[in-house]
């Protein structure tokens, strides 16, 4: 039987729970801003995604992460992520857009929007860049607050949904790594978040202590000098999420920088080249029609089309982008032609065509 939207939403939530609450095994997320990204991350194997409010602010609205984003951008955005995908994600809400009462209403309408669990910061409007200095944190007692507004809101809506608190203190205006502690420690004992994200950690024996201190799981961000700790030190040192918030985007954006800089300086040969490179790579290269099964839409028209209103495939034709060609005379039995052989269509195989993502996530459907 096919799985639904609600259990597929309840399954996701779980499972970050169940990531949460390994005391053994660290988990490494990755993050930026899209359904792309999210299933590119879901496909290189990584177990959840971070959807970042930073990315968001700059390739939805070209601004910079300054609290000018609002919670109908961030849900809406947040909505077509998680239902491209098939794994937890996990949502940058800046500040819960507010105070307790806004905080209240966030928390309802991103459950309502499929994600697997949310963060809201602890610093004061307009909120800075968790990476930049100019931050200033609201008194603990108002965060507490905010934090037992978000708790009890999930209570109300799904208790499998996932808060955490994120204490931006580090590099803060007055901030000192023992208040970060201090703060940290409220926000679960008397805030009842369910982790503790600690932002911009400067040294290894900070994560330790942090780890060693703070009564629940916790996510870090790498704040100090080079080299960053090994996945295998994280996990010695007690991090149960190692974050890499803007990793998907920011390295998408440095190759469209270089592309681009290189096309108008060198002009077509350059895309030869770039498709080249792709193809050269032990991991082949992207298809956007693969990741999100463009081979359904035909398969739905065929089913429910009536014949006079279906598409001819057989007589018409498309032609490769630049990312697919490889600078050779294409073979008319396979290219993208009047005799392309149409793929296998995975949606034959279920009632509900949209819910298949990948060959793992049906394997374990079956299971």
């Amino acid at each position: 039987m096919t799985e639904s939207w609600a259990d597929a939403v309840q399954r996701k939530r779980r499972k970050f729970r169940e990531i949460l609450n390994r005391r053994k095994k660290m988990t490494v997320m990755v993050g930026g801003f899209s359904p792309v990204y999210a299933r590119c991350a879901e496909e290189a194997g990584f177990e959840c995604f971070f959807v970042a409010g930073s990315q968001m602010s700059a390739y939805l609205l070209g601004v910079p992460d300054i609290g000018i984003i609002g919670l109908r951008d961030v849900v809406d955005h947040a909505r077509h992520v998680t239902a491209a995908s098939d794994i937890p994600i996990f949502l940058d809400t800046d500040t819960g857009f507010g105070n307790v009462v806004n905080v209240h209403y966030t928390v309802r309408e991103v459950i309502r929007a499929g994600v697997a669990g949310m963060q809201i910061e602890d610093q004061e409007a307009p909120k800075k860049s968790g990476t930049l200095a100019g931050r200033r944190c609201i008194p603990l007692e108002e965060a507490i607050g905010k934090y037992r507004a978000a708790v009890a809101a999930r209570d109300a809506y799904d208790p499998d949904f996932v808060i955490c608190a994120r204490c931006d203190l580090l590099g803060a205006e007055g901030g000192s790594f023992e208040e970060a502690i201090r703060r940290s420690i409220a926000y679960v004992e008397d805030g009842g978040v369910d982790f503790v994200w600690l932002n911009s950690v400067q040294t290894r024996d900070e994560i330790a202590e942090a780890a060693r201190r703070i009564p629940a799981p916790l996510l870090i961000i790498w704040g100090g000098p080079d080299p960053a700790p090994t996945w295998q030190e994280y996990q010695n040192l007690g991090a149960r999420i190692v974050l890499y918030p803007t990793i998907a985007a920011n390295v998408g954006l440095n190759a469209t920088w270089h592309a681009l800089h290189e096309l108008k300086a060198r002009g077509a040969p350059v895309l030869a080249e770039i498709s080249a490179q792709a193809r050269a790579s032990k991991w082949g290269r992207t298809e956007v029609r693969r990741l999100f099964h463009h081979e359904i839409a035909q398969e739905l028209e065929s089913r429910f089309l009536p014949t006079g209103k279906q598409r001819n495939y057989k007589d018409t034709w498309g032609h490769a982008g630049v990312m697919a060609r490889d600078g050779k005379t294409p073979d008319p039995e396979t290219a993208l032609g009047k005799k392309a052989k149409p793929r296998a269509s995975k949606a034959k195989k279920t009632v509900s065509v949209t819910r298949d993502r990948s060959r793992k996530s049906n394997a374990r459907r079956r299971v």
